[in-house]
């Protein structure tokens, strides 16, 4: 993931930072609890394409 194109990009629905999850191919929102998806190389900003984060999940960004 491009260290600019994750400066740039906020949470759709908080407009808060997000966190680049490699190993998942993830945006983490905290705040929002989900993980957008990344596909080959780009974001998918939709919140219907994103997964709710459990708060176990939550828990191991700390």
């Amino acid at each position: 993931m491009d260290k600019k194109l994750l400066d740039v990009l906020v949470c759709p629905v908080t407009k808060g930072s997000l966190k680049y999850d490699k190993k998942r191919q993830e945006l983490i929102s905290k705040s929002a609890r989900l993980a957008y998806p990344v596909r080959d190389g780009i974001p998918i900003m939709l919140e219907e394409e994103a997964r709710t984060l459990s708060m176990e999940e939550i828990d191991q960004l700390k």
